[in-house]
């Protein structure tokens, strides 16, 4: 075993592999961008080397630097984590080159499945079933839309170098082609160094379905059984589970035969991920799959393996790349129970899944173990408990220049059913203010009708879009009481001997009263609190609710408003206040009306960037007539492109920026005149 690994990634990734060599009393080396000097996985870490700039190509990027550390700090193994330089064939050579061992496949796999044209070539040659398509060299316009027209529409374009649902689109007639194409190709570059793209045609009601493999250096190779990552939005996964929903024994066991021979195609050594694209056979009864593409790495989503299998697929990684043979053969892996990981992003799921950035001004998590093996026994999931995988915590920042995940929350359950309701409850208990995520989103899709029952496909988001972005709001009455009672929980905590102190509205003569100017939702209230003979009611505009509060703890709060009782938990952010509830959350601002006076009204109508980024294209310049809703300018920010709509009609003055321009948030990026 290794004496001291580098980890050359960043994040919870990086803070999960520190715990599993911590626990094997192997030492670790962090490396950090100027951007992460105090992050969480640098702390994780026995040392840490800075390598350079906040941007990934002037620091986790750049191999030279890597490696430089690794030699300076005497580690023997670099450990590339996922994402970054994981999947660089180049990086894996160097490391070879340099005497440290490289914890992931040789260079000579990297390569072949590197090229997704390439890897089915190969696969097709080694009897794996591949989804109809083009997959050849040639990269003309024109002859890709030949062969998109051949193939049938809707077509699948995809980044040949590509992964993590980036240089990827779905195009449903030829006119719409040459577009998304260039889309696609402008991704790829900019994502992966390759424009070249494949053609595939879109399966109907895909299921996204994937088997871990793992090899080692004595001939032996297994697979730890499927994960169904079919929930997705803009080709990433969402939601992850295992055992495959409705995935038969037989099926299993031949997806499984598949990706081991896959593996053993390219001599394959570490853990990797055969990826396969599934669709309900004619009746039903089981599933057809074709090979997609593998990942020469470990996965996001590997917590979900290791809970049903009982195996810590980093020690694995560690043992196989210093020379050992696989701890187990296929007849001695089982599944056990049901999971489901949980990707918690920084994102406004109601902007189209806009990254967000910011502080973590609150960061609450469910009651969970983190990663750690059970002292008695040898199965490291506590099959009570909920698994947190995260690289932030409260007061850290999320970054512009990374990805937008924040955390895993992964839970285990008897079956399927339990898992399901411990998810659930797990989300309700996670607590996040500061910036938009997708917690609330997460619980909509779990309690959907679909995802519930288990009818998956990757267009789940899509077809349950009712249920999962017009979801009733907190009730009023929740939210009001939730500001009302966190606002007397800091009245008493500054409330002394001094009876003068005391900010109750406490008359002499009748009730006692205290008004609020509460805006929810966008829309303004007027509260009234008042007192008096030992009762409480709240007053918003003609409703009147019987009010009674206690406080159970510094942010939690039982309240009862109008007959119903709810426990709340009630964050504020200056005058902006976040109340959690069983059912959801809710966001309220208390103004302060004297703060306020004789502010003017807001701008409107400005094309602003809505974080930082670089301007990739305009798609109208200047003169053009344009309409409300319409595509104006397309962004890339935290490895994704994003196009940002005309927020009026009008007539664009002036472009203020050129493609290639690093713009701040709120930068305006247009100038647009009204139409005359």
């Amino acid at each position: 075993m290794f004496k001291k690994i580098l980890i050359a990634n960043r994040g919870e990734i990086a803070c999960r592999v520190a715990a599993t060599a911590r626990r094997l009393g192997v030492k670790t080396v962090a490396v950090f961008s100027d951007a992460d000097a105090g992050a969480r996985h640098v702390l994780a870490c026995d040392e840490a080397v800075a390598i350079g700039g906040a941007a990934p190509r002037e620091s986790y990027l750049r191999a030279d630097r890597i490696l430089a550390a690794a030699q300076a700090t005497g580690a023997q193994a670099v450990h590339p984590g996922y994402g970054f330089l994981s999947e660089n064939e180049g990086f894996a050579q160097a490391c070879a080159d340099a005497g440290i061992a490289f914890i992931g496949p040789p260079a000579s796999a990297i390569a072949a499945m590197g090229s997704k044209s390439a890897a089915k070539a190969l696969m097709g040659a080694a009897g794996v079933p591949l989804v109809p398509g083009y997959h050849g060299e040639r990269q003309e316009p024109a002859f890709l839309r030949e062969q998109a027209d051949a193939i049938g529409y809707p077509v699948l374009i995809k980044a040949s170098a590509g992964g993590g649902g980036k240089g990827m689109r779905r195009v449903e007639k030829s006119a719409d082609f040459d577009a998304a194409l260039a889309s696609c190709q402008r991704e790829a570059q900019s994502s992966f160094g390759d424009a070249r793209v494949l053609i595939e045609r879109y399966v109907t009601r895909p299921r996204h379905i994937e088997i871990q493999v793992f090899a080692d250096t004595h001939g032996n190779c297994v697979y730890l059984f499927e994960r169904d990552c079919s929930v997705q939005r803009r080709h990433q996964k969402v939601l992850e589970e295992a055992p495959a929903p409705g995935m038969s024994a037989g099926r299993r066991a031949e997806m499984g035969a598949a990706a081991v021979a896959a593996a053993r195609a390219v001599g394959y050594v570490g853990a990797g991920t055969v990826e396969f694209i599934a669709e309900p056979t004619q009746d039903g009864s089981d599933l057809h799959f074709y090979f997609m593409e593998m990942n020469t790495r470990l996965q996001v989503e590997h917590p979900v393996t290791e809970a049903i299998s009982g195996v810590d697929l980093v020690e694995w990684q560690l043992r196989v790349a210093s020379g050992e043979p696989l701890p187990k053969a296929q007849d001695e892996l089982t599944i056990r129970g049901h999971t489901i990981e949980a990707r918690i992003c920084a994102e406004n799921p109601d902007a189209g899944f806009m990254p967000a950035i910011g502080r973590l001004d609150v960061a609450r998590w469910p009651a969970h173990v983190a990663f750690r093996r059970n002292a008695d026994a040898e199965s490291f999931h506590d099959p009570a408990a909920v698994r947190l995988d995260a690289g932030f915590g409260e007061g850290d920042a999320i970054s512009p220049h990374y990805d937008s995940m924040i955390a895993k929350l992964i839970v285990w359950g008897a079956d399927r059913a339990q898992a399901l309701a411990r998810l659930d409850a797990a989300l309700a208990q996670t607590h996040i203010v500061g910036l938009h995520t997708n917690v609330a989103f997460l619980r909509r899709v779990v309690g959907s009708r679909a995802f519930a029952g288990a009818d998956l496909d990757t267009a789940l988001i899509e077809r349950e879009h009712t249920a999962l972005f017009e979801a009733p709001p907190l009730p009023l009455p929740c939210v009001v009481g939730g500001v009302v009672a966190h606002a007397l929980a800091v009245g008493r905590a500054r409330e002394t001997a001094d009876p003068w102190s005391r900010a109750d509205a406490w008359r002499l003569h009748g009730a006692a009263q205290r008004r609020f100017e509460i805006e929810v939702g966008g829309e303004h209230h007027q509260v009234r609190l008042e007192r008096a003979n030992g009762t409480a009611r709240i007053t918003v505009g003609d409703a009147r609710w019987p009010f009674t509060t206690s406080q159970l703890g510094a942010d939690r709060h039982e309240i009862t408003v109008d007959g119903r009782r709810w426990v709340v938990d009630v964050y504020a952010n200056g005058e902006q206040l976040t109340v959690f509830a069983p059912e959801g959350s809710g966001a309220a601002l208390e103004v302060d009306v004297i703060a306020h006076a004789g502010e003017g009204g807001a701008e409107g109508g400005r094309l602003t960037a809505p974080m930082p980024g670089k301007v990739i294209a305009f798609l109208a310049k200047v003169g053009d007539a344009v309409k409300l809703g319409q595509p104006l300018a397309v962004m890339e920010a935290m490895k994704m492109e994003h196009t940002i709509t005309a927020p009026r009609d009008g007539t664009i003055e002036a472009l203020l920026y050129a493609p290639g321009d690093q713009v701040d948030e709120g930068g305006e990026l247009l100038s647009l005149a009204a139409l005359r």
